[in-house]
């Protein structure tokens, strides 16, 4: 069997893995450097086309395309010309999904590494080998989710006590209006009272702005994303509380025969968690009922022998 297999599906046929999150970072963060250094150069080539506090053009350049592509807008570099406004135009519309790109691939390569490790720890705690199985299994989704909170959150918290710390000591801001610059930046509010003002402070803006805007998207994404887990689990664990009655074993009953196999009690039992549909099942029904050579609602190895000679 293994044979035959292999002759009718060879391992160059199969599908191929997705593209890890480590080599997904690393080309959306090739095609940012790129976009962000032409954005630098069409801005240095327009610089007298912008009402701007110029501290170095190229730095300036690339704290203009920061703060555009981050869509938070300070007001202290604006265009004024018709070439740098359709310039500023395509740049956000743009550029705006590269940083998200590069961010999602960030996150899932760090939280692969810390589930990774985490659920190596659990292998290692757990001595029965079936429980073990059984632990990994049922809390590998929820830890994913959790961590993602966790690390968006952190990130987040980081960002914003980072910027605190740089725009007091390099920006010459108290304390409370650095605090209050540093949470309208990452949300980006930018109400355009403050902004960066010196050659340091923009290049750290340039930086920083780039990863804290996404981090707070991304925070509030996953903690949704946290709360409709949650629900699904809570419908789930509903669900396989209840009881069978009449009218849910008819509706159980998927081929009308009067009783309700192993099978079409599982079906039934996701259809109520909302893991399937019907549109779902009714293709592979008829990929099923297309292996049955015999319809006898069984596939056996000569109907698949059957169907790969057909092929």
């Amino acid at each position: 069997m293994a044979i035959i297999d292999d002759l009718h599906h060879p391992m160059h046929q199969q599908t191929e893995l997705e593209p890890s999150s480590r080599s997904v970072v690393r080309q959306a963060f090739a095609l940012l450097v790129v976009y962000l250094s032409l954005g630098v150069l069409i801005y240095w080539m327009n610089r007298d086309h912008y009402v701007v506090n110029q501290t170095h053009p190229v730095v300036d350049g690339l704290y203009f395309c920061i703060v555009t592509m981050c869509t938070i807008g300070y007001g202290d570099i604006t265009p004024n010309s018709v070439v740098t406004k359709l310039f500023s135009i395509m740049f956000v519309l743009v550029g705006f999904g590269f940083i998200d790109i590069l961010l999602s691939g960030m996150v899932s390569y760090v939280l692969d590494l810390q589930e990774s490790y985490m659920l190596d720890s659990a292998k290692r705690r757990e001595e029965p080998a079936k429980r073990r199985s059984y632990i990994i299994d049922v809390k590998k989704g929820r830890m994913r989710i959790r961590l993602k909170v966790a690390l968006a959150l952190g990130v987040v918290v980081s960002c914003i006590a980072l910027g605190v710390g740089i725009m007091h000591f390099i920006e010459k801001i108290d304390w409370l209006d650095s605090f209050y610059l540093s949470v309208m930046s990452v949300t980006t509010v930018g109400y355009g009272d403050r902004a960066f003002k010196t050659l340091p402070g923009r290049l750290f803006a340039a930086v920083w702005l780039l990863v804290s805007t996404l981090a707070v998207a991304r925070a509030f994404l996953y903690l949704a994303e946290a709360r409709v887990d949650k629900r699904n689990r809570e419908r789930a664990k509903r669900v396989l509380c209840e009881t069978m009655s009449v009218s849910q074993f008819f509706a159980a009953d998927i081929d009308n025969n009067g009783c309700v196999s192993k099978a079409e009690y599982v079906i039934y039992k996701l259809k109520e968690m909302e893991k399937i549909t019907d549109k779902d099942i009714t293709p592979i029904s008829k990929q099923f009922d297309k292996l049955d050579r015999c319809s006898n609602g069984k596939i056996t190895l000569v109907d698949l022998l059957d169907s790969s000679c057909g092929d």
